[in-house]
C-alpha cells in the first residue's frame, strides 16, 4: 500500500463538482430515477455546520453540499471553485480574491465577499466554538482573536466590495490553496445563519452552494441532496441524487449490498473481506492516516510514559492487520503515514520505525512504573471505542494482547459516535480509539493533532518543544528544511507517545458495477458527483 501514494493531494475534504445529465437543473424530473446513487454514512453526521464538523462523517456530506474558494478535481489537483481570479502580494501574504459572478446560494441569493468575511471571522468568534479554528491561524490576527486576546477588526479579511475579497496572511503559508479547499473555509449565507441559529439543523432551514442542495433529513436514518439548480458549474454534476442510509451494523450494511439497497459500502466485515477480495466489485485505496489509541495522560497508569511506551510496545500489529482488519493496511511504528512526497524520498521511509514491538521490555516497563508510582498493581484500564463491529474486533484483539503479552486486564466500553467525541473530548477516558485523517498529504497536518492547544488533541499531553518546533515548520520556506524540522517534531511525540498507533490505513469499498466516475481520494471518502449510472 505504501507504494501506492502520489503527490500532494487534498485530505479528508471532498470537494463539490458533478456532471450533469438527464433531468432538470433542480434533479427533479425527468432521468432522476436512474442518476441516483445509495451509500452509507454509517451514523448521523453530527453537524453540517462548516464552522462546528470536525469528523469525516458530516465532512462526507459537507463537501458535496458547498465549495469554497478553491476546490478538488477529479485528479485530486487543487483548482479554483468559486474563486473567478486571484492575485497575490509579492512578498505572498496578501491575497485579493474576485469570486465568479454567477456564483449563488441554493436559496438563488448571490454569493458575496461579505459572506466570506462573516463565515470565516464567525469560525474565529470564541462564542461560536469551533474545535476547527486553529485551521485559520495562518490569517493574520486571526489565533488572537480566536483566544480572546485580539479583536475581529484585527483579522485580516475583508470584503472590499460585493465580489471582491482580500485576506492577510501571518506569513507566506504555501499551502494555503490546500486549505481554502478544506470544509472549515467554506461559506454560509450570512441572512440564513443570522436569522435562524439552527438553520444547520433540518433541511427546511438548510442553505448551501455547492452542487447539491440538502433535500431531506430523517435523523438517525436517512439523508437525502438533490442536484443544486443555482450552482454555477451544475453542467459538471452527472448524479442528481444522493441518499445516504445511518447503518452502523457491518453485517447489516454488508447484506444491504448484497441485496442492492446500497450502491456502494466501504470498511466491510472483516470476515467478508478474503472471500469478497476476488469480486470486480471490491476496491482498496489509500487512505493518509493513522488508527490510534489515544492515551489521557492525567489519567492512570497512563501519567507514567513507561506505562504509554510498555502498552505501545505490548500489541502485534502485523497480526491485527492481517487476521483482525484484513484490509490492507500497514502496520504503524510511527504517527505520520506513508505517501508523502519530498526531495529526500518517502517521508515516512526516512525513519519507518520508533520503536519495536518487545514484550519482555514492556512487562520491565511496567515493572519500573509500579515501583515509581507506588502502585502495587497497576491502575485498571478502561479501553473505549465508537461503535462498530470492525471497532470492536481489534480492541478485543488489543485486550487480549495486553493481557497475554503484558498481563494486563482491560475491560471494554462503547459508544455511539455523537456520545464518544463528546465523551473523548471532555477527557473522561484512560485510553481511546480515534483515527486521523489529514487535510491533505503532508506531514502538517497529521502532526498538528497533538499541539497543546489543538482541539482533536484530548490527551491532555502538552510539550512546548513540540509546539514549537511545528510553528517554526510552517514559517520555512524550503522544502527539505521543513521535511526536516517535522522530522523533530516526530521525534519528540514518538518518544512520549502520548497514543498508540496501530496502523497507516487503507480503505476497502464494495461498489455496483452499474457506476461509473466515482472518484476514490486518498484523502478522504468518495467524490460522487461525477459518477454516473450506466
Amino acid at each position: 500500500m505504501k507504494r501506492m501514494f502520489f503527490g500532494v493531494l487534498f485530505v479528508l475534504v471532498l470537494v463539490p463538482m458533478l456532471a450533469a445529465c438527464g433531468g432538470d437543473a433542480s434533479g427533479e424530473g425527468e432521468g432522476e430515477s436512474e442518476q441516483s446513487i445509495t451509500v452509507n454514512a454509517k451514523s448521523e453526521p453530527p453537524s453540517l455546520d462548516p464552522a462546528l464538523a470536525t469528523d469525516t462523517t458530516s465532512g462526507w456530506v459537507l463537501d458535496h453540499l458547498y465549495e469554497g474558494l478553491y476546490t478538488e478535481n477529479k485528479e485530486g489537483e487543487i483548482i479554483k471553485g468559486l474563486a473567478e481570479e486571484v492575485e497575490v502580494s509579492d512578498d505572498k501574504t496578501t491575497y485579493t480574491v474576485t469570486i465568479k459572478e454567477d456564483a449563488n446560494w441554493s436559496n438563488g441569493d448571490p454569493i458575496t465577499a461579505e459572506d466570506f468575511e462573516y463565515s470565516w471571522k464567525r469560525v474565529l468568534k470564541p462564542e461560536t466554538g469551533s474545535s476547527f479554528a486553529f485551521y485559520m491561524y495562518y490569517i493574520k490576527g486571526a489565533e488572537a482573536y480566536n483566544k480572546g486576546d485580539g479583536s475581529v477588526e484585527d483579522v485580516g479579511v475583508t470584503a472590499v466590495d460585493e465580489k471582491t475579497l482580500k485576506f492577510e496572511l501571518e506569513k507566506p503559508t504555501g499551502f494555503i490553496e490546500k486549505l481554502l479547499a478544506f470544509w472549515t473555509y467554506y461559506p454560509v449565507n450570512k441572512s440564513v445563519v443570522e436569522d435562524n441559529e439552527d438553520w444547520a439543523a433540518e433541511a427546511d432551514n438548510y442553505v448551501s452552494n455547492g452542487p447539491y442542495s440538502l433535500d431531506s433529513w430523517d435523523h438517525d436514518s436517512q439523508l437525502i441532496v438533490k442536484k443544486n439548480g443555482e450552482y454555477w458549474n451544475k453542467e459538471d454534476v452527472s448524479m442528481e441524487k444522493i441518499t445516504w442510509e445511518m447503518v452502523n451494523d457491518a453485517n447489516t450494511y454488508y447484506q444491504m449490498y448484497k441485496s442492492g439497497e446500497l450502491d456502494m459500502i466501504d470498511t466491510l466485515p472483516t470476515d467478508v473481506i478474503a472471500q469478497e477480495k476476488g469480486s470486480e466489485d471490491f476496491k482498496i485505496t489509500p487512505y493518509f492516516g493513522t488508527y490510534m489509541y489515544m492515551f489521557n495522560v492525567d489519567k492512570e497508569p497512563f501519567t507514567n510514559p513507561k506505562v504509554r511506551k510498555a502498552f505501545t510496545m505490548a500489541i502485534d500489529r502485523e497480526s491485527i492487520t492481517e487476521n483482525i482488519s484484513q484490509g490492507g493496511e500497514d502496520p504503524a511504528y510511527a504517527f505520520v503515514p506513508y505517501g508523502v512526497d519530498t526531495p529526500n524520498g518517502d517521508f515516512r521511509e526516512q525513519k519507518e520505525a520508533y520503536f519495536e514491538e518487545n514484550y519482555d521490555e514492556a512487562k520491565q516497563l511496567i515493572e519500573e512504573a509500579k515501583q515509581e508510582e507506588g502502585w502495587d498493581e497497576l491502575p485498571t484500564v478502561e479501553l473505549m471505542y465508537n461503535t462498530s463491529e470492525n471497532h470492536k474486533k481489534i480492541a478485543e484483539g488489543v485486550q487480549e494482547m495486553l493481557k497475554q503479552n503484558l498481563g494486563v486486564e482491560v475491560t471494554l466500553n462503547n459508544q455511539e459516535w455523537n456520545t464518544y467525541l463528546d465523551t473523548t473530548k471532555q477527557g473522561n477516558y484512560q485510553m481511546a480509539r480515534m483515527g486521523w485523517i489529514g487535510i491533505y498529504v503532508d506531514p502538517t497536518p497529521i502532526l498538528d493533532y497533538y499541539l497543546g492547544d489543538s482541539p482533536n488533541n484530548r490527551t491532555n499531553w502538552v510539550s512546548e518543544e513540540y509546539d514549537s518546533l511545528m510553528a517554526e515548520s510552517k514559517g520555512i520556506q524550503d522544502p527539505a528544511k521543513r521535511m526536516e524540522k517535522l522530522h523533530e517534531a516526530e521525534d519528540i511525540l514518538m518518544e512520549e507517545l502520548p497514543f498508540m498507533p496501530v496502523y497507516h490505513y487503507s480503505q476497502n469499498y464494495l461498489t455496483s458495477q452499474d457506476y461509473k466516475g466515482i472518484v476514490y481520494p486518498v484523502n478522504g471518502m468518495p467524490y460522487l458527483q461525477w459518477a454516473e449510472k450506466k
